[in-house]
């Protein structure tokens, strides 16, 4: 029998797939054997999450609807079915969140940390508070009449605050509505001594009368309102990148409002007020019983008073063949080197940059930006070498989604410099993680490379794992020549030949890479690392392959709209997703085929990385690198710790390990370098990888 795979009831939806990712993060704060601050963070990762997700997707979807689109993916659900699902999902996770929020709180207050309300604490406190009030907030804080004269304002993304009720002193009779907007400057808790913070949406609400003299308080409600936060950028409307982008950071305070949360204090008098002004449905109205802004938790989970709540922090570590003061120029022409983030350090590749910024020798120095963050020590070292004479070539990815005004600080204190900077590819964002060193050596040009999977990001590094492939190969190095010739020129339809590149090549590759498997039937096996699997071609290759007896093993982080496990068509593929101390980021893929490929790659299998990005997909030829990456997809194919199994309904279930070793693949990692680090100060380097090998197969 033939079965039709374009079944709309073969692919999960995407945005409820990455509900449920997001509760799988939920799941982690939920999860008692964690250190509570451990938990608390991830109460803060959701909330941050689901901010985003409101802002992007959901937004997105009502301009569909609005647009009067009916159909947007494989699973065939029209915008509002999903915009239907999506609200009975979060109104019923709502009610979880804030009884793992309070279970937290309560063995927070075990270990003194306490969040408190102005009413809560003592009077000594509540003078202590009303100080403060007076001195650091009262001179920034905005209140706001709103009546004939004083029109709604216009509040921006993520603006917090509050909806007050008055009466005038001098004729109760006279009631009016007004708002307390709390400016992100101030922080969301006030702390206190002996671990008490308190909120700072109680400490206004006891001082409304003091904002608005000759009015007494009747009720209040704290509120938050999210807005459509995804950039229209136009390109055909001016040649000036930069002036569009920063035109359009303005309009992104302006979006539709998308969301609505209020506080336990509020009713249907304050709520109808203040939508009769905004307009959001009904059902994107959230009423909160514990406080608005789960993202607010990161002021506690940062304070270093509390770090005994925290997992032990890990310290990434050198190790051979960085570990030595040899040139890392000379160190590359002997070998090539693939790191694991963050267990190796991310110095490495920074030490490279700065390196080539100081050497006479080098001639040019070539390299993508997509999220650096700030004080870079890589632009840092662009910009001397720059100064310096060095020829230096940056695209500066100025769309990468909230790093947008970052990047543009970035860009123009390049170009400031005297780097040549690349402002972006008309109609694509550049995705790749690339760099390119050109120098002289014996008089001859030679280059050497970087090609990773995470950004150029020293901060990010140590939470998120990623890969770094470094390599002086030839054929390597030319093709990036080639790749940085087509940003800085006018095609996007060149292509490379031992690289592969987006939007031509890597989704062709792929899909020839999964058929090459399929022909092989119950011999061919597939193993594939990625952040997301949503791209329907891919999916209906990997189905097909599976139809024709192929194993594949998929570990997805977020979401997955192939459905495993399904008679006649997916019994062969597996998908689990891990979620643990660090955040999984690396794409990564195994073919076995008659002779074994490994690739990693900027890109992850979605149409806007495979089709609408400017993405790499590098060949790892080299014998030890390709071994150590093979190991580490064992390793986490063996997690049963962190693993969460995906289920053909589209849930997911922890993976069980009753009556077997518990694998927690991050924290072997962490034993496993530490274990590496403490034997290279008694053994040599060939000795040192004997332990690496033996360490990995006992896993």
């Amino acid at each position: 029998m033939i079965i039709n795979l374009k079944n709309p009831e073969l692919y999960n939806n995407r945005e409820l797939s990455w509900l449920q990712f997001n509760t799988r993060v939920l799941k982690q704060a939920q999860d008692e054997s964690l250190p509570l601050l451990e938990r608390l963070k991830f109460l803060a990762i959701y909330g941050t999450n689901l901010d985003e997700f409101y802002m992007i997707r959901v937004a997105g979807l009502k301009k569909l609807f609005t647009a009067g689109i009916i159909v947007s993916g494989a699973d065939r659900l029209t915008p509002l079915q999903q915009l239907r699902e999506i609200r009975k999902y979060l109104h019923q996770e709502q009610q979880v969140v804030e009884h793992c929020m309070i279970g937290i709180l309560k063995k927070l207050e075990l270990n003194n940390v306490f969040i408190r309300t102005y009413s809560e604490v003592n009077q000594h406190e509540k003078n202590i508070l009303n100080k403060y009030f007076q001195e650091n907030i009262y001179p920034v804080i905005i209140p706001i009449a709103i009546d004939a004269t004083h029109p709604f304002p216009h509040l921006n993304n993520l603006s917090f605050g509050l909806i007050v009720k008055l009466s005038d002193n001098d004729n109760q009779d006279i009631e009016r509505f007004g708002l307390i907007r709390i400016p992100r400057v101030l922080e969301r808790f006030i702390e206190l001594e002996n671990g008490i913070y308190v909120t700072i949406e109680t400490l206004v609400a006891q001082h409304v009368e003091d904002l608005f003299p000759g009015y007494s308080l009747l009720k209040y409600s704290s509120f938050r309102v999210t807005r459509n936060a995804d950039l229209e950028i136009e390109e055909e409307e001016a040649d000036d990148f930069m002036e569009i982008l920063e035109e359009g950071l303005k309009l992104r305070k302006k979006g539709a409002m998308v969301r609505l949360e209020v506080g336990s204090k509020s009713d249907e008098e304050i709520i109808s007020f203040f939508n009769n002004h905004t307009n959001v449905f009904k059902d994107d109205i959230y009423r909160f019983h514990t406080f608005l802004n789960l993202a607010s938790l990161w002021q506690i989970v940062g304070s270093k008073k509390h770090a005994h709540l925290l997992s032990e922090p890990f310290k990434p570590k050198l190790l051979p063949p960085f570990d030595c003061s040899e040139n890392i120029f000379s160190t590359l022409e002997k070998q090539d080197v693939l790191l694991y983030h963050p267990y190796e350090s991310f110095e490495p590749v920074v030490q490279l940059i700065q390196s080539a910024s100081k050497d006479p020798d080098v001639v040019s120095i070539k390299m993508t930006l997509y999220r650096s963050g700030t004080n870079s020590p890589i632009v840092q070292a662009l910009m001397n070498a720059s100064e310096s004479g060095i020829q230096v070539t940056v695209m500066v990815e100025l769309k990468a989604r909230f790093d947008e005004e970052n990047n543009l600080i970035w860009a123009k204190a390049l170009e400031k410099a005297g780097a040549h900077v690349i402002y972006g590819i008309k109609g694509f964002k550049v995705h790749a993680k690339a760099a390119l060193i050109t120098r002289r050596k014996n008089g001859k040009l030679k280059q050497y490379a970087h090609l990773g999977t995470g950004n150029y990001n020293p901060a990010t590094a140590k939470i998120y794992t990623d890969m770094s492939y470094m390599t002086a190969k030839d054929e390597i190095t030319n093709d990036l020549t080639r790749f940085f010739h087509f940003l800085s020129g006018f095609s996007n339809k060149g292509k490379l030949n031992e690289l592969y590149m987006a939007p031509a090549q890597i989704k062709p590759k792929i899909l020839s890479l999964i058929q090459n498997e399929m022909r092989k039937g119950k011999d061919g096996h597939i193993i594939a690392k990625i952040n997301s699997l949503v791209d329907e071609d891919v999916i209906r290759g990997l189905y097909k392959a599976s139809q024709a007896g192929t194993k594949i093993d998929l570990i997805v982080r977020g979401v997955c709209c192939l459905k495993p496990g399904i008679e006649g068509v997916s019994e062969n593929i597996t998908v689990t997703s891990i979620l643990g101390k660090y955040l999984e980021h690396p794409r990564v893929f195994y073919f076995k085929n008659d002779a074994v490929q490994v690739y990693i790659s900027s890109a992850d299998w979605m149409p806007r990385n495979l089709v609408r990005r400017v993405e790499l997909l590098t060949g790892i030829k080299d014998d030890s690198s390709r071994e150590k990456i093979i190991q580490i997809l064992q390793l986490q194919r063996s997690d049963n710790s962190l693993a969460h199994e995906l289920q053909s309904d589209g849930t997911y279930l922890k993976v069980k390990k009753e009556g077997v070793k518990s694998i927690n693949n991050h924290k072997f990692l962490e034993d496993y370098v530490n274990r590496i680090s403490k034997a290279k100060k008694k053994k040599s380097a060939s000795e040192i990888q004997q332990i690496a090998a033996r360490l990995f197969m006992e896993s």
